[in-house]
C-alpha cells in the first residue's frame, strides 16, 4: 500500500521539528516533556515532546516504524482516524508518564515512541495475521506476540527504572492505541475477539502491578 499524505506529512513535520531541536537547545528545552514545567501549566509540551528526538537514529527508528506499521491503521480505518489513534496514543502516553513521574520534577522526555507504540498496536488489532522480521530473527514472527513482549518488556523497565528509556510513554501509547482503536471499529470485538483478549494481557498486569505499588 502507498504511504498516504497525511502519513507523509506527519513524518516529515516530526523530521523538520527534530532537526530544529538538533540544531537549537533552546527550542529543543522549551518543548521537550518535563514535569516541572507541565505541573506549572506548559501542557502543550505532552504534545510537542512528541515531535522531539535525541538524536537521528532515534528519529530513524521511530519514523521507519511508522512508515510500516501505519498503512494497517489507515488501510482499514481512513488517513483520519489514524491520525486520532496517532495523537491519541502521544497524549496517552504523555499521561501516563506525568501519572508516574508526577513528583519527580526534573523528569525530561522526547521521542514519538508512544504514538508510534499506539500505531503498532492498533495494526496487531487490526491485522491478526500481521508478521514481523527482528533484526535478530531471521524469521518472521507473529507481530502480537512482538507486541505482548515489549509490553512486557516495557512494565520490566518502569520498574527496574535503570535506562533512559521512557518505557512508561511506550505504554500509555499502546493503551491509547487499543482503546481508540476499538472504539472506532467496535466490530473487532466480535471479529478478532481472540487478539483483544490476548492484547490486554499486559495492560492487565501493568493495572494491578500499579495498584500493589510495584512500579
Amino acid at each position: 500500500m502507498n504511504p498516504s499524505f497525511f502519513l507523509i506529512l506527519l513524518i516529515a513535520v516530526t523530521v523538520i521539528v527534530s532537526f530544529k531541536g538538533f540544531e537549537d537547545s533552546y527550542f529543543f528545552s522549551k518543548y521537550q516533556f518535563h514535569i516541572g514545567s507541565i505541573r506549572k501549566g506548559e501542557h502543550i509540551r505532552m504534545i510537542t515532546s512528541g515531535f522531539l528526538h535525541a538524536d537521528i537514529a532515534h528519529l530513524a527508528f521511530n519514523m521507519l516504524s511508522l512508515y510500516f506499521f501505519a498503512p494497517v491503521v489507515y488501510g482499514e480505518l481512513g488517513n483520519y482516524s489514524f491520525l486520532l489513534i496517532y495523537f491519541a496514543s502521544l497524549i496517552f502516553g504523555s499521561m501516563l508518564t506525568l501519572y508516574f513521574h508526577k513528583n519527580d520534577y526534573y523528569y525530561r522526555a522526547i521521542g514519538a515512541s508512544g504514538a508510534v507504540t499506539g500505531i503498532i498496536y492498533s495494526a496487531i488489532l487490526l491485522d491478526s495475521n500481521l508478521q514481523i522480521f527482528l533484526f535478530f530473527i531471521p524469521i518472521p514472527i507473529p507481530a502480537y506476540l512482538f507486541g505482548i513482549g515489549y509490553l512486557l518488556y516495557s512494565i520490566y523497565g518502569m520498574k527496574a527504572k535503570n535506562d533512559n528509556i521512557g518505557h512508561t510513554a511506550h505504554f500509555g501509547g499502546a493503551i491509547g492505541g487499543y482503546f481508540f482503536t476499538i472504539l472506532i471499529h467496535h466490530q473487532i470485538l466480535l471479529e478478532n475477539t481472540f487478539m483483544v483478549v490476548v492484547l490486554t494481557i499486559p495492560i492487565v498486569i501493568m493495572a494491578v502491578m500499579a495498584k500493589q505499588g510495584k512500579l
